[in-house]
């Protein structure tokens, strides 16, 4: 099992820097797919980022996307 304090520095990281600008989705993306096992309640949310962040989402309209794609971010570290 990995540190909580590593998973929240994270996830604060790469809202912060997707919510500014300096970050790309698709890096966001990978990073949110490739995290491992957490105990709860982090787990919860890190396994909707992931399904949310799995398929590519070009369905949806780009403010709408980072909107949502922030949240899901955001409910990983605010627990």
């Amino acid at each position: 099992m990995k540190r909580l304090e590593d998973l929240i520095s994270s996830a604060k990281t790469m809202h912060d820097r997707y919510a500014a600008g300096r970050m790309e989705r698709e890096i966001v993306r990978q990073w949110v797919l490739g995290l491992g096992g957490y105990p709860e309640p982090h787990a919860s949310a890190i396994r909707e980022a992931g399904t949310w962040f799995k398929p590519p989402r070009e369905d949806v309209e780009a403010t709408e996307l980072k909107i949502a794609d922030l949240s899901k971010l955001a409910a990983i570290y605010r627990m």
